[in-house]
Formats: structure tokens, C-alpha cells, sequence
């Protein structure tokens, strides 16, 4: 039991060191673009180093951010399935509360897709094709997340029950670190997928 613990304790603080690794300031300060947490909305993700104007690196950032969710959870699944829960909570958390931006960080969209995708690709299909179908209908990324993280869990019981808890935990941090996207959509003041940012 007690060296059960210390795996599980090792792997996540492994999990959430890897998750804090901010790529979107890393790639824009190389690029030149500054301090990315000053640009349009201040977040460290792909939607926000968008608005750089440089779709590369917002790539970049987008395929770095699912990356580490993926390693992650690849990582500790040789390890059973408690393990890669473990890995999967934890690397979100350190993607959207590292500790070197004084726990402000991303908003786990891209991590969470990258988690997802390692833990059954049938379950992020199904997501992802929620997200797309929002975003298109809508026009809002942040919606189109917050109903796709929202179903993830109804999708895990209908494909892959075993996965239930961990997407409920998934799906509640990247709600919660949605709370003022959340306001704004309430409010009619979000912006809208393609419009500027002041």
C-alpha cells in the first residue's frame, strides 16, 4: 500500500511538472512576440498566442499543450488504470494552475484533448466533433469547449465506463477555469471565434 502511494504521488508530481511547462509563453517569447499573458485576453493557450497573428505558433502551442496531456497519460498507463487517473488529473492541474505563473495558466482545452485522446480516442472524437458542431453553429470557442468537456462524461459511460471519474474531474477544472468566459457568454460580451480582442 505504502509503496503504491509513493508511485502514485511520484507519477503525479511528475504529471503536474510536465502539465505547468507553459509552451504558448515559451514559443511566443522566442518568436519575439513578448510576454503573451499581455496580449488580447492574457492567456497562455493556442487561442490567445492566435492572436499574435501568428498561426504557427498558435499551432505549435495547440499540438505542444494536447502533447504533454498525451505523454502523461501514456506514461503512467503501463502503470494500470488508477495510474493514468492519477496522471491525467494531475497534469491538468499543473497545465491550468503551474506553479511558475503563480498557478495562473492556461484553460486546459487543448491538455484535456491531448488527455482524451490517450485515454480512449473513440471518447475524443465524439468530443471533439461536440466542439466543432458548437463552434461552427455558434461561433464561440469557449462554448463550444464547455459543452464538449460537459458531455465527455456522458460519452465515457456510453463507451468507456471504466474512464467516468477521471472525466468528471477532467470536465469539472476546465469548467471551472471557464468561470469568466462563462460570465461574459452570459452577459452577450464574448467574443466571438475570428473577432478581435482588445
Amino acid at each position: 500500500m505504502e509503496s503504491q502511494f509513493l508511485s502514485f504521488s511520484i507519477i503525479a508530481l511528475i504529471s503536474y511538472l510536465l502539465g505547468s511547462i507553459s509552451f504558448g509563453l515559451i514559443f511566443t517569447k522566442l518568436a519575439g512576440h513578448g510576454d503573451i499573458r499581455k496580449v488580447g485576453s492574457g492567456n497562455i493557450g493556442a487561442t490567445n498566442v492566435l492572436r499574435t497573428g501568428n498561426k504557427l505558433l498558435a499551432l505549435a502551442t495547440l499540438i505542444f499543450d494536447a502533447g504533454k496531456g498525451s505523454v502523461a497519460v501514456l506514461l503512467a498507463g503501463s502503470y494500470g488504470n488508477d495510474a493514468m487517473g492519477v496522471a491525467a488529473v494531475t497534469v491538468l492541474i499543473g497545465h491550468i494552475f503551474p506553479v511558475w505563473l503563480n498557478f495562473a495558466g492556461g484553460k486546459g482545452v487543448a491538455t484535456g484533448a491531448g488527455i482524451f485522446i490517450a485515454m480512449s480516442w473513440p471518447v475524443a472524437a465524439c468530443a471533439l466533433s461536440a466542439w466543432v458542431v458548437t463552434a461552427i453553429i455558434t461561433r464561440y470557442s469557449s462554448l463550444a469547449a464547455l459543452i464538449a468537456v460537459g458531455l465527455t462524461p456522458v460519452i465515457a459511460f456510453l463507451l468507456e465506463p471504466s474512464l467516468i471519474s477521471t472525466t468528471v474531474l477532467l470536465a469539472l477544472l476546465i469548467i471551472y477555469r471557464h468561470k469568466e468566459n462563462i460570465e461574459r457568454l452570459l452577459a452577450g460580451t464574448e467574443s466571438k471565434i475570428g473577432a478581435s480582442e482588445n
